[in-house]
């Protein structure tokens, strides 16, 4: 079987690790046929859309798609690409397993949690303007609808895969109308999942207590914003945002992503890591039924790192973005 994906290299050093992960799922042998889209500084660039009409329509058509960093102007400019993609396609869970890998060094070992994060609303969903000059007046948006699905998605989630406690992320003791709909929708989901413990935290004793003792939770669920900064911050326990897949996942359609930002200083100097986005296309394959190929591509990405002689530079190594994938091919 050919599956038809939507290929997006993102800019910056987007185009860099893309090329290596194609190159590394070939080696797969897969049958993968690659529709490529521009977003970004290059889309906008060449057509003033950051986010063109075409590249909705193809992920629509083949619901799969493989995307890299695209860097998002601060306080200026367009508005972020992602963000654009996930309220387009109505990509509502945010998936983001953070475990440590083989021959990374990292603060803490045996780490395993999933991150389950509202995806549309809440604050990060940049609904903003200025009352008068010099007061901007931000909507932070919870709606029942969308704290149910996520709570669902969340509970799902940890059956399917044999996880034992989803934990919910809120500020409910002061947001007591927002992030208290959250929780009293969550609530009410976990009561049809008997078999997983459910409890809550609110976020900043939270973040406390993941960066004490992270082997004490599983499955986090959280509000759009939180579920950002948290997703981040669980990151860096196992050695930062290069070495963590993620995907946005809606009923149909899922969109697999690098973390990182497109990290322009150093594009197009072959210096960075594209493990990232080769977690986040593992995800994918699993997604698309190819368990087969993403289990040889995890094992060929272990045995790489734990080898250790083809490191990039962010790992302690000199190998180049196409050195390191032509290693983890060579595995396969």
């Amino acid at each position: 079987m050919t599956h038809t994906i939507t290929l997006i290299p993102g800019d910056g050093i987007g185009p860099e690790v893309t090329d290596a992960v194609v190159r590394i799922l070939a080696a797969t042998g897969v049958a993968i046929e690659w529709e490529r889209h521009d977003a970004g500084i290059v889309a906008f660039e060449r057509t003033g859309q950051p986010l063109p009409v075409d590249l909705v329509e193809s992920i629509r058509r083949n619901t799969v798609a493989l995307k890299g960093p695209v860097m998002t102007p601060i306080a200026q400019g367009f508005t972020s690409v992602n963000v654009g993609l996930r309220k387009s396609l109505d990509l509502y869970a945010n998936l983001r397993p953070v475990w440590n890998l083989p021959g990374v060094p990292a603060r803490f070992q045996n780490v395993d949690l999933v991150i389950v994060r509202e995806n549309t609303e809440d604050l990060y969903a940049g609904l903003e303007h200025e009352v008068v000059p010099g007061v901007v007046e931000s909507l932070k948006i919870i709606t029942e609808r969308a704290s149910t699905r996520i709570a669902h998605f969340a509970f799902r989630h940890a059956q399917r895969h044999g996880r034992k406690r989803v934990t919910a992320i809120h500020k409910a003791n002061i947001m007591k109308l927002g992030d208290g709909l959250f929780l009293e929708s969550v609530r009410r989901v976990a009561r049809e999942y008997a078999g997983i413990t459910y409890d809550e935290r609110i976020v900043d004793a939270a973040c406390m207590q993941i960066v004490m003792t992270p082997e004490k939770f599983d499955v986090l669920l959280l509000p759009n914003l939180y579920g950002d900064i948290v997703s981040d911050l669980c990151a860096g326990l196992v050695g930062g945002l290069g070495v963590v897949g993620a995907a946005n996942l809606g009923s149909e359609i899922g969109v697999f992503e690098a973390v990182h930002g497109s990290a322009p200083d150093i594009a197009g100097k072959q210096i960075a890591n594209p493990t990232a986005l080769l977690l986040s296309a593992v995800m994918m394959l699993r997604h698309i039924d190819e368990g087969g190929a993403a289990d040889r591509i995890m094992h060929a990405l272990g045995r790489t790192l734990t080898d250790g002689s083809v490191r990039t530079r962010d790992l302690g190594g000199t190998a180049s973005t196409s050195e390191f994938a032509d290693a983890v091919a060579r595995a396969l």
